[in-house]
């Protein structure tokens, strides 16, 4: 049975990007004139992708990448786990060096969560572990090349002082090192660097990641199913045109439509709405807690977002949404990634999303 083309849950394969060449190629050049980057976008829009694939790129030009996920980082003890397990990771030229390094610094690469589990009073204080994690990464980044991508690092607001720390180690070794810091928080991601009274203030250029084009999305399903020789038919216009450049989405609807086309079979229009039917199915039980979660002025916004008005319009009067009510609740949802800027007006980020609303709550 063939593989699909089109997988969608979790980042891809460095080797199964076919897309955001040009994003590839800037990130691969900012890393290598140590020009420290913020990878900003949505949950879900290709950001570790992409950056799975630099790193990819720059191992294969003898360069040792140090990978620190902080996705919900809660405490400093939690940073030092999570940043050890990263060191503790590293493979190929620059493994054995970092070890020979820990060990002269006393670190136990890899053992950091089980002494912080051990008895209060041999306990190691997990800031003074932190100091000597970033002293053995700069030396790392001394003696050979180093590409520190710093995953999620908006959820290190979350942690009082971390920020500090890591500026304070890092900031005199920026021309040693690449770095690249990504986050799925674009609101707090740019605070993080554009506000005066954050420590990497004005520290790194902003990248956003964009969705999609049509004609990407056009080319990733023509591409997937003639590598199965299978024919797209009108599907990829129609996935381009209900997945609005959503990565994600994007290829889980075009694995669903895929999953009914046989070998040498050609796509019909009859394959889209099965396959648009299919997909509503999976997601409608989350997207339905997801919404069921949110404020009651949170949901109008949705609603008259996903069904294509203004919070300030006519269709949130319909709402008794008031500008106050509506304007706050925006910029919550943008904060948590659930809304972008489309020009003028507000979108909601996941297509998915902005379908359920419109079928369950037109307006």
């Amino acid at each position: 049975m063939d593989v699909s083309p089109f997988p969608y849950q979790g980042p891809l394969l460095p080797e199964q990007v076919e897309v955001r060449t040009e994003l590839v190629a800037d990130l691969i050049e900012r890393v290598s004139e140590r020009r420290v980057t913020a990878l900003i976008g949505p949950r879900r829009f290709g950001k570790t992708t992409v950056l799975r694939k630099v790193a990819a790129d720059v191992i294969a030009a003898s360069t040792t990448v140090v990978w620190v996920d902080l996705y919900e980082v809660s405490s400093m003890a939690d940073l030092t786990i999570r940043l050890d397990e990263s060191l503790a990771r590293i493979t190929g030229r620059g493994s054995e060096l970092i070890r020979s390094l820990a060990a002269a610094a006393s670190l136990n690469l890899g053992l950091v969560r089980v002494d912080l589990k051990g008895p209060a009073a041999s306990r190691p204080d997990p800031v003074a572990l932190l100091h000597t994690q970033f002293d053995v990464l700069t030396t790392l980044a001394e003696r050979t090349g180093v590409l520190f991508v710093v995953d999620e690092f908006s959820s290190i607001d979350r942690v009082d002082g971390a920020a500090g720390l890591m500026r304070t180690h890092l900031q005199h070794h920026f021309q040693q090192m690449g770095i690249v810091f990504a986050g799925s928080e674009p609101s707090m991601m740019t605070t993080l660097f554009t506000d005066e009274a954050q420590p990497f203030y004005a520290q790194a250029d902003l990248v956003e990641i964009d969705p999609f084009t049509d004609e990407e999305v056009v080319a990733v399903v023509q591409s997937g199913f003639r590598r199965t020789k299978r024919k797209a038919g009108p599907l990829p216009s129609h996935i381009a045109a209900l997945a609005n450049g959503h990565p994600q989405r994007t290829m889980q609807l075009a694995d669903t439509c895929w999953r009914l086309v046989d070998v040498g079979d050609a796509a019909t229009f009859e394959t889209w709405e099965h396959g648009l039917d299919r997909t509503r199915s999976a997601v409608s039980n989350g997207l339905e807690r997801l919404y069921s979660g949110m404020q009651s002025g949170e949901k109008d916004v949705l609603r008259v977002t996903a069904n294509g008005g203004s919070i300030f319009g006519a269709s949130a009067d319909l709402l008794d949404l008031a500008n106050g009510t509506a304007r706050n609740a925006a910029n919550r949802l943008l904060d948590r990634g659930h809304l972008r800027r489309d020009g003028k007006r507000y979108a909601l980020v996941d297509p998915l999303f902005a379908d359920w609303i419109r079928t369950r709550m037109p307006i």
